[in-house]
C-alpha cells in the first residue's frame, strides 16, 4: 500500500516495501541469519556493486532490518535510515561521519552522559574537537560558528535530563549560513511528536531501546537522514566497518514496538502532565523541569515544534541530595533505573546514574544539580502513579 498522512497508520504499514516469499504474511519475518547465498559469481558482483536489492551479509542488510529502517524513514520525513546495535553506535557512527581532524563539533551544555563524553573525551583523540555552548543563547552560538570551522551542531531536545526545549528552525539555519549540518537527537519526543527533519535539521536519530521499542527488552538505534549520500556513508562507511549493527530479532521488536507508539505516548503524554501539575503543588518539592507547564522556560517553544510535551519529568525536591535519595529510595510501583520510555514507570537521579560522567563542580554550569531527580512516567494508571510520588515524598 502507498504511505499514508496519518503517523498511526504509517506506524502499522509504512514502508511495507520489502516484499519476497514471505510478504503474505501479517505480521513480517525475522530473518535470523548472518550471510545470505547467491546464485553465481556474477550475481554476487551484481549484489555487491548495489546492482542489486538482494543481501550479503546482515552486517551490510537484512530484510528484517530494512522495513525497520524503512518503516523510521516515513515516519521521520526522511529518504534513508540506518539501524544500529545502540542509540550510541548510531551517536558515534553520525559525528564521526560528518567531522574529520580539525573540524569542531558544537554541542549543547547538557547531553546525556555517554554522550557528553563521546564528544570530549573520545573524539578529541581523533583530532576532532568539540565546544560546548547553551544553545539557547543565540548571540553565542552565532560568535563560536564565526571563529570555528564548526562541521556539525549536535544537541537533544528536549534536552536530558533537565528538559530544555532548543529552537531546531533556528540553529538549522544558522548552522547552514556556516555549512555546518544539524543533528537532533530526537528519544524524548519520538517520531509522533516531533520530526526535527521538518524544521531543518540534517539527520535525526533515537535510541530505540526508549519509546520506539517501549517495552524495555530490546537495544537499538537509529539514524534518519534526507541526504542519501550521507546516509550511505554513515551506514557502509562507518556501521559497516565499526560494526554497531542492529540484530534482526531487535528490528523486529521495534517493528513490534511502533505499532502502538501513538497510543502509549499519548499516554505518557496524559500521565506526564497531570505528574507534573502535582509536582508542582506539592509543598516538598521546590522546582519541577516540563516542558507542558506554562512556567517553564521553553513552553512556548515546545509547543510550537512538538505534538506533545512527552513523559519525562525532572524535579528538585525541597532539600539536600539526601533528602532527594530518601525520596528515590522510598518508590514503590517505580522502579530505579537508568532507561526511559517503557510502559512502567522508571525513576533515577542523573548526577548518580546517567550523567555521572559530569563532574560535580561542573554540574551546575551544565545545568544540573546533585539531587535532581528524573521521572519517566509510564501508562500505568494516573492514581497508582500520583498514589506513588506522594509515598514517596513523605520520606522528604
Amino acid at each position: 500500500m502507498k504511505d499514508s498522512n496519518h503517523i498511526a497508520t504509517n506506524l502499522i504499514h509504512g514502508g511495507d516495501k520489502v516484499g519476497g516469499d514471505a510478504s503474505k504474511a501479517l505480521n513480517p519475518p525475522i530473518y535470523m541469519t548472518s550471510t545470505f547465498t547467491f546464485d553465481s559469481i556474477e550475481h554476487a558482483d551484481e549484489v555487491m556493486s548495489f546492482g542489486s536489492d538482494d543481501y550479503v551479509y546482515t552486517r551490510g542488510n537484512n530484510p528484517t532490518l530494512r522495513l525497520f529502517e524503512q518503516r523510521m524513514s516515513v515516519l521521520e520525513k526522511g529518504s534513508a535510515s540506518i539501524a544500529f546495535a545502540s542509540g550510541m553506535a548510531a551517536i558515534s557512527s553520525t559525528l564521526l561521519a560528518l567531522a574529520s581532524p580539525g573540524d569542531t563539533i558544537l554541542i549543547h551544555k547538557t547531553l546525556y552522559g555517554s554522550s557528553f563524553t563521546l564528544a570530549t573525551q573520545l573524539l578529541p583523540k581523533w583530532g576532532i574537537g568539540s565546544e560546548t555552548v547553551d544553545l539557547r543563547e543565540i548571540e553565542s552560538v552565532k560568535k563560536i560558528l564565526a571563529e570555528k570551522q564548526v562541521t556539525a551542531i549536535y544537541f537533544e531536545t528536549p534536552v536530558n535530563p533537565d528538559l530544555a526545549i532548543i529552537d531546531i528552525a533556528l540553529i538549522s539555519r544558522l548552522a547552514h549560513e556556516h555549512g555546518a549540518k544539524v543533528v537532533v537527537d530526537n528519544t524524548f519526543a519520538s517520531p509522533y511528536l516531533q520530526n526535527p527533519l521538518t524544521l531543518g535539521a540534517d539527520v535525526v536519530l533515537h535510541s530505540t531501546t526508549k519509546y520506539i521499542c517501549g517495552h524495555g527488552d530490546a537495544l537499538g538505534g537509529v539514524v534518519t537522514t534526507k541526504d542519501e549520500e550521507l546516509a550511505t556513508t554513515i551506514k557502509f562507511g562507518y556501521m559497516c566497518e565499526l560494526g554497531g549493527v542492529m540484530s534482526p530479532f531487535n528490528a523486529w521488536l521495534m517493528i513490534r514496538g511502533l505499532k502502538t507508539l501513538h497510543l502509549r505516548m499519548q499516554q505518557h503524554c496524559s500521565n506526564a502532565m497531570k505528574a507534573a501539575l502535582f509536582l508542582e503543588n506539592h509543598p516538598k518539592v521546590s522546582k519541577v523541569h516540563y516542558p507542558g507547564l506554562p512556567n517553564h522556560l521553553g513552553h512556548e517553544l515546545c509547543s510550537r515544534q512538538t505534538r506533545g510535551y512527552g513523559g519525562i519529568i525532572s524535579f528538585e525536591v525541597a532539600g539536600d541530595k539526601t533528602a532527594a535519595i530518601r525520596c528515590i529510595d522510598n518508590f514503590s510501583m517505580a522502579k530505579i533505573a537508568v532507561s526511559l520510555g517503557d510502559c512502567e514507570t522508571l525513576v533515577q537521579m542523573p548526577a548518580a546514574m546517567t550523567h555521572r560522567g559530569y563532574d560535580a563542580e561542573h554540574l551546575k554550569e551544565f545545568g544540573l544539580t546533585e539531587s535532581m531527580i528524573r521521572l519517566s512516567i509510564g501508562i500505568e494508571d494516573i492514581e497508582d502513579i500520583l498514589a506513588d510520588i506522594e509515598r514517596a515524598l513523605e520520606v522528604v
